[in-house]
């Protein structure tokens, strides 16, 4: 799970307002003419045919696999490595790196077998070593990344054969073979590097259908085709990653050629993407996002250690409006972290419709009382910040309304907007805030929300920044991974949304359309509930096919 930049996984996993100058610039769009040590390629017809130039509203943080939790670092990454599995386009796990594998042993052992024919993009034979080196990479203490608890499951892995590699479970391990969709590192490359300061978290080298070229940091990240991609070379030659932190600047970028892909605003979506000639040269799309967006608690900031506080927050939050006024009404209310309409989705699970009455009762129960139009308890007013990404029109707007909720009920709300990097590493991740606005990816494998959730995940160990730490949440998860009976793990997922609800460590605000726009000479494209963009390097355009 990624937090969501977009909309990726895939959002997205997804800023500030680029000054005038700079917005004429990127409008005409030059290939890194500007940037030092950027040695670009001459702009050429077929250079342009062959390149997909992708909209993305903030640079990454490092481009070493499973070492960051943004999305913008997720979406790059993922087209430089591969993991032993990963997702189809409906959510299905299919063979990666692995070709097959046989799960044994009352479901506590998973035998991977290796594909042969797989190197490294340096040329290197890829084998088993590299799959052991990344999971002790993942379990290494010093290793700086969020997603170790996964495989600190495993009681024994072992390397069978050049291609062979095992894990073993002391017990079931349901979300196992998922887990194992994790970025395969290069034994050789990495063995022995500081992973906070090689040259590889800039110049990442793995098996994926693309290889990287340059970064040039807050402008552009550019990946070439990768020859010996082991499912056969990309037909589009080059991705470049056009970092553009404002909505509006990357959306005259795409009119002017300067983008090919981006995802809309609701506002672009709705009012500055229709016409003739426009949908001559673009073709627009629009579904549910594999995201969900959320009102964050730090729960160890004494304004939001009573539950009951908590919940009188989303009674006063008008979910309804920040839709209608934020999204325009492209998006639909959210009351949890489980992907809608999957099997262990609890569509009864309790909601807090907008009711500011029920919300000031609570207040009251809590201690806080309205005096000359200020909530306060002691004396002391309820005010607090909101932190949220720039660039991200929506969600700006979102906080506003919420700003405006809170208001009639005696609450100052304060609004911070920062940028995307800054934010993950030197707030979230160090629980300095009191409250913020974020989107998460929500992904097929319920188990997933574990690492937001349980108090073992909780920041750096895991994702779970507000430090929300409830023990039967925390058994409930253990039960529910260690079954494969899917009713048991439905009832115990089902109570776990119950609790959430009750908890309220979040409040659940809304899922937002995904609004994807793509140049209409890009072909193989097909839509799937995985969105659009889950298999890129099939695209090709129609003019310049191979």
């Amino acid at each position: 799970m990624k937090l969501d930049k977009k909309k990726k996984k895939r959002a997205a996993y997804l800023f500030i307002i680029i000054a005038a100058a700079l917005i004429l610039s990127f409008a005409f769009f030059r290939f890194g003419s500007g940037a030092k040590n950027n040695k670009s390629a001459p702009v050429t017809q077929n250079y342009l045919k062959n390149t997909l130039i992708i909209g993305l509203p903030a640079d990454a943080v490092n481009l070493i696999g499973n070492m960051a939790a943004d999305a913008p670092t997720a979406e790059v990454a993922s087209q430089i490595y591969d993991g032993l599995v990963r997702y189809d386009r409906n959510f299905k796990i299919v063979p990666d790196l692995a070709k097959s594998w046989k799960i044994s042993n009352g479901g506590k052992t998973i035998t991977f077998f290796l594909r042969r024919n797989v190197y490294w993009q340096n040329g290197q034979k890829f084998t088993a070593k590299d799959v052991m080196f990344t999971y002790r990479l993942m379990v290494n203490p010093k290793t700086p990344t969020p997603y170790a608890a996964e495989y600190l499951k495993v009681y024994k892995a072992k390397i069978i054969g050049k291609y062979i590699f095992r894990v073993t479970y002391k017990k079931p391990y349901a979300p196992a073979l998922s887990s194992w969709g994790l970025s395969i590192l290069s034994e050789k490359l990495l063995k022995g590097k500081n992973l906070l300061t090689t040259k590889l978290r800039s110049r990442p080298v793995g098996t994926g259908p693309y290889e990287f070229d340059r970064w040039v940091h807050g402008y552009e990240i550019v990946l070439k085709a990768n020859p010996r991609y082991f499912m056969g070379a990309p037909h589009i030659k080059r991705l470049i990653y056009k970092i553009v932190p404002d909505p509006s600047s990357m959306f005259l970028m795409l009119k002017s050629n300067g983008i090919n892909y981006m995802g809309l605003s609701p506002i672009q979506f709705k009012y500055e993407s229709g016409g003739k000639k426009f949908n001559l040269r673009f073709k627009k799309y629009i579904h549910p996002s594999l995201s969900f967006t959320f009102l964050g608690y730090n729960l160890l900031d004494p304004l939001f250690k009573n539950i009951k506080v908590r919940q009188a927050l989303s009674y006063a939050i008008n979910k309804k409006e920040i839709i209608k006024g934020a999204l325009l009404g492209l998006g639909v209310r959210c009351y949890g972290p489980f992907m809608p309409g999957t099997y262990f989705y609890d569509g009864k699970v309790k909601r807090y419709a907008y009711n500011p009455v029920k919300a000031m009762k609570l207040f009251n129960e809590a201690g806080w009382s309205l005096k000359n139009g200020v909530l306060e308890k002691s004396g002391r007013p309820f005010r607090f910040t909101i932190l949220t990404p720039q660039g991200n029109q929506e969600r700006l707007s979102a906080a506003e309304i919420i700003q405006q909720n809170l208001k009639k009920i005696g609450i100052k709300v304060g609004i911070r907007v920062m940028e995307w990097t800054s934010l993950i590493s030197e707030f979230i991740m160090k629980k300095r805030f009191q409250a913020v606005l974020l989107g998460f990816t929500i992904t097929p494998d319920p188990y997933d929300n574990a690492a937001i959730f349980t108090g073992s995940n909780i920041v750096p160990k895991g994702l779970n920044f507000t430090s929300f730490d409830n023990s039967e949440i925390n058994y409930l998860f253990r039960k529910a991974r260690s079954t494969f009976n899917l009713r048991r793990q439905r009832k115990y997922y089902f109570k776990i949304q119950s609790i959430l609800a009750e908890e309220s460590p979040y409040t659940f605000l809304y899922i937002p359309y995904a609004m994807p726009v793509v140049k209409k000479t890009i072909k193989g494209i097909k839509p799937a509930p995985a969105g659009i963009g889950y298999d890129i390097r099939k695209w090709y355009y129609a003019e310049f096919a191979d």
